[in-house]
């Protein structure tokens, strides 16, 4: 089986560790960083903890066995799923500065014959320790990224040899460049450049416009536009967490959605009021009704705008942080249904009640599903003073 060599492991370590935690600036000395990797991306581990210990830090390894939820979701009984091991989670959270997530799948359709409601139950049960990393991130105590060791079962749902599955990796996280740390900080700096201009136009409204779109998403002055912070690796797409009450239209997605072992191809989506009012899929329509169903899960949680010129990924990579983040020829769309960034908000959030997130029209959910758009799409900003301007078109920003 293809293996990246030493070095392209210990540079996509040295980009994780000292580059995407901390806002782009990377890991300090005594700090603590929880390692959760798939048993599958055990090369990468390797990596990533000898990284950390150079940086004079503390890894703590979260080892994943593969193959292990099938028979679990089997077996469990509905207190099974619906347990929550407090006591530990939270402990897990008062302890650590970061997280770094692996994505590492050895089988795509693990999940395929159970039940959407076990899965449903499970990720429910879960909400208050999403809530907790979610409170210590906005307090500024906590940072997380998210990336991807390619396998035989990914590269094969997306019809790219294993090999030229990890060349898509490799370019998009730059990782073929002599210094990858160095040209992270190029594109973020370019991505920076792009929101703080979006963020002083004072902008009410979004429409976007296609062949199979006409959606209409509402902003104001309680949100600002993010991207950049090293949370997902790669990450090109700048986004913001719209009043979720100000949705409105029909937004089409012709790139396949994978979530919880599972495939959706063909999502269409209609929106009044804020709300979904109807959902259909070409293929596996029974889960995302069933995702929809979770409370909030019907509400918009993000907007994003992924620009073809900074994003190094040209192929269909079965997985959302890839795919979310694709450039090709038209650059993507995606939208989250589901809970909203609450540092989107451009104040201190950590002061702000569940109350006044709810006044403002920040979703609150326990999931946050993202789908996609790669579409040729036109997106016309709507200013304060009812001024018109296109903001982006043919995959690329106009600002």
């Amino acid at each position: 089986m293809y293996i990246p060599k030493k070095e392209i492991l210990e540079k996509y370590a040295d980009v994780l560790i000292n580059c995407a935690l901390n806002g782009g600036n990377g890991i300090k000395e005594s700090e603590t960083v929880f390692l959760q990797v798939p048993e599958i991306a055990k090369p990468l581990l390797i990596a990533l903890r000898n990284t950390a210990l150079k940086a004079k830090a503390f890894p703590i390894i979260q080892f994943i066995p593969d193959g292990l939820d099938k028979e679990y979701y089997k077996l469990a009984n509905q207190k099974q799923l619906e347990f929550f091991p407090e006591i530990y989670l939270r402990g897990k959270v008062n302890q650590a500065d970061h997280f770094v997530s692996i994505i590492a799948d050895s089988d795509l359709y693990e999940l395929k014959d159970i039940s959407p409601e076990k899965i449903m139950a499970k990720t429910k049960a879960f909400k208050p320790y999403m809530d907790w990393k979610r409170d210590k991130e906005n307090s500024g105590k906590l940072t997380w990224t998210l990336a991807l060791y390619g396998t035989k079962a990914m590269a094969k749902e997306a019809n790219l040899t294993l090999e030229e599955y990890w060349n898509q990796i490799i370019e998009a996280c730059y990782l073929n460049e002599k210094n990858p740390v160095k040209k992270w900080k190029e594109t973020l700096s370019e991505i920076e450049r792009i929101k703080s201009k979006l963020n002083s136009l004072n902008i009410k409204e979004i429409n976007i416009t296609s062949d199979k779109i006409d959606l209409k998403i509402g902003l104001d002055s309680n949100r600002k536009w993010m991207g950049g912070s090293g949370r997902n690796i790669p990450s090109f797409e700048v986004f913001i967490s719209p009043d979720w009450r100000k949705t409105h239209g029909i937004i089409y997605f012709n790139q396949p959605l994978y979530r919880y072992g599972n495939l959706i191809k063909g999502i269409a989506l209609e929106f009044k009021d804020g709300k979904v009012v109807k959902a259909s899929a070409k293929e596996g329509e029974k889960l995302l009704k069933e995702m929809i169903d979770v409370e909030n899960a019907d509400k918009i949680g993000e907007f994003s705008l992924t620009d073809e010129r900074l994003s190094k990924i040209t192929k269909f990579m079965a997985t959302t942080l890839f795919d979310e983040n694709i450039g090709g020829k038209y650059g993507n769309t995606h939208i989250a249904l589901g809970s909203a960034y609450k540092d989107s908000y451009p104040r201190d959030p950590s002061k702000v009640s569940d109350k006044e997130w709810d006044s403002m029209g920040y979703n609150d959910s326990a999931i946050h599903t993202d789908m996609i758009s790669t579409e040729n799409r036109k997106v016309t900003a709507v200013l304060e003073d009812n001024e018109r301007i296109l903001i982006y078109e043919n995959g690329q920003f106009k600002i």
